[in-house]
């Protein structure tokens, strides 16, 4: 018995031995797989970070009909590197500063479509962007001029994939190259380095990366000589102002044309942030319009007008005029002039009259777009209220989302995503991490962005409600050659029509320069181009546009 107990606790001792034999020899073969991994994982960021600082391009062909005409173009699509405001690439780097983390930087997603075959300096050039801020240009891309556009439906939710993605007819590519240029840190485009949200996230830091991949882009390709146009929706449209005067100012660039769509430009006519701005009563007369058009399309007036513009011009002269005046009263108004133009609003927007009493005569678009269908248990559309969708709370006093975002976001996201890897051969790329990246339609700069802006010739940036009416004006004087074209949705509750007019009315410049402004509205929303007649509209005036302002060259001489 003790003779195998002393055999047991051998082989006990021995096992153990074993195991910690085994143990030992397995630390530094454990180790050894542990350094492979941190190699890999360094090489890995190391290509990330290569990737996205230097710059990309993928190029494919294809080729587009428009309005009958077939057109063969290349594709580039890719990213160029801009930086930070201060950033001077003609100082020697600083070997004594920290290197853990690189300055600012962005590398800037764009799709560029060249017509084969032509000139350059005979060719327009057209730099197309959304808003937000911090959106892509999926939207313009997808939805207005790229080659491909995305089929949705016109005023109702569109179904889940599968998506068509058909030939665009109404292409911007007869008359102009495009190039789609995505926000810093959306698209395929990211931010790196210290402090890069600050660096670009804001009104100006934004206007200066945009307008430096600009110049950027025109040296690259060769496009100095060409005649040059931007095409800005929304935001945009801010942002526009701001890069066509910083290009003749800063770069020596001057535009053949600034073309905005959905135009907002003195955020103090906000309808949105009206109620906020107690004695700013301008937000509430320049909705009114819109607010009119909408109860007409959804048939909500208590006596229906058959002529949309005759209606409209009805209701701008009451906003001017009668409705102006008794806001201008305030709180002394007498109740005879509140119940009348109580009345009147009722008459214009089908509002019930003790609501817009209770509401003073203000009502904001929040407020508009929960109550005009509320009794149907409806919202109504905010950047296109032709689209309405089910309240989320029949209890709260604003509308809780957008049912014409909801409507079609989802189409355009998944629409691009196809295109991008099947069409234009980008975003899965091997030389990127694990070879897919992600494509961000929108980034989280709203949450954090500075909307303090520097007008020109001022010493200071103003940290208020933005207004570029003064960057606008600037750019005009400097070049008295160029022209604005302004086009808007009048059911668009986001950037309401009147308000752009009344913009453009007030742009600082003399009556002779603002001859150099056309105005155009289309029976759609904010995104025009959602609607496919107001597409093939807007294709029509924007091409006119383009090949209005600029001289063809003439042919070189053969020898």
């Amino acid at each position: 018995m003790r003779a195998q107990q002393t055999g047991l606790k051998l082989a006990g001792l021995l096992a153990t031995v074993s195991v910690l034999a085994a143990s030992v020899t397995a630390q530094p073969q454990a180790r050894a797989v542990e350094a492979h991994q941190a190699a890999d994982a360094a090489k890995q960021k190391t290509s990330v970070e290569d990737f996205l600082g230097k710059p990309q391009a993928v190029t494919t062909s294809g080729s587009v009909t428009v309005h009958g005409a077939h057109i063969d173009y290349e594709a580039v699509s890719g990213t160029l590197i801009v930086h930070k405001a201060d950033w001077d690439d003609s100082a020697l780097p600083d070997t004594d500063k920290d290197k853990t983390q690189p300055d600012a930087t962005a590398s800037v997603f764009y799709v560029a479509y060249f017509k084969k075959g032509v000139r350059p300096e005979g060719r327009p050039i057209t730099f197309v962007y959304n808003g937000g801020p911090g959106s892509s240009s999926v939207w313009l891309h997808m939805g207005a001029f790229g080659p491909k556009k995305v089929v949705t439906a016109d005023d109702t939710h569109t179904p889940a994939a599968p998506y068509a993605i058909v030939n665009n007819n109404d292409s911007l590519l007869d008359v102009s190259d495009l190039v789609f240029i995505d926000a810093p840190g959306t698209g395929y485009g990211r931010l790196i380095g210290k402090d890069k949200e600050k660096a670009f996230f804001g009104t100006d830091a934004d206007a200066g990366a945009f307008t430096d991949f600009i110049a950027q882009f025109l040296s690259r390709y060769g496009r100095y000589n060409s005649p040059k146009y931007l095409f800005g929706e929304s935001y945009g449209t801010t942002r526009s102002a701001i890069v066509a005067n910083k290009l003749a100012d800063e770069k020596g660039i001057d535009l053949n044309g600034v073309i905005l769509l959905s135009q907002i430009l003195n955020y103090d006519n906000d309808i949105d942030g009206a109620a906020m701005n107690p004695s700013i009563d301008q937000p509430y007369v320049l909705a009114l319009p819109s607010y009119a058009a909408t109860a007409w399309y959804h048939k909500c007036l208590p006596e229906q007008h058959p002529d949309l513009k005759a209606f409209l011009k009805e209701v701008e002269h009451f906003a001017l005029t009668e409705y102006t005046a008794a806001l201008q009263e305030g709180n002394a108004i007498s109740d005879a002039q509140r119940d009348a133009v109580a009345q009147k609003l009722h008459a214009y927007t089908g509002l019930p009259v003790d609501y817009i009493k209770k509401a003073d005569l203000r009502i904001s678009g929040g407020e508009f777009e929960k109550t005009l269908q509320g009794e149907k248990g409806l919202d109504t559309g905010r950047l296109d209220s032709r689209f309405s969708g089910p309240t989320m709370d029949k209890l709260s006093q604003f509308a809780d989302y957008d049912p014409q975002s909801s409507a079609m976001s989802a189409a355009y996201i998944a629409a691009f995503n196809d295109y991008a890897h099947n069409t234009l051969h980008y975003g899965n790329s091997p030389s990127f991490g694990d070879g897919y990246q992600e494509y961000k339609f929108f980034s989280d700069a709203i949450m954090k962005w500075d909307f303090s802006h520097k007008q020109p010739n001022t010493e200071f940036p103003i940290h208020g409600a933005v207004n570029v009416l003064p960057d606008l004006a600037s750019a005009m004087k400097h070049n008295p050659s160029l022209k604005v074209m302004l086009n808007q949705g009048y059911f668009d509750l986001g950037t309401p029509y009147f308000e752009g007019i009344y913009e453009m009315k007030h742009l600082p410049v003399s009556h002779e320069l603002s001859n150099n402004i056309q105005i155009v509205q289309y029976e759609s929303g904010h995104m025009v181009y959602a609607h496919q007649d107001s597409l093939a509209q807007l294709h029509d005036n924007v091409a006119k546009f383009i090949t209005q302002t600029h001289t063809a060259v003439a042919p070189v001489a053969a020898k």
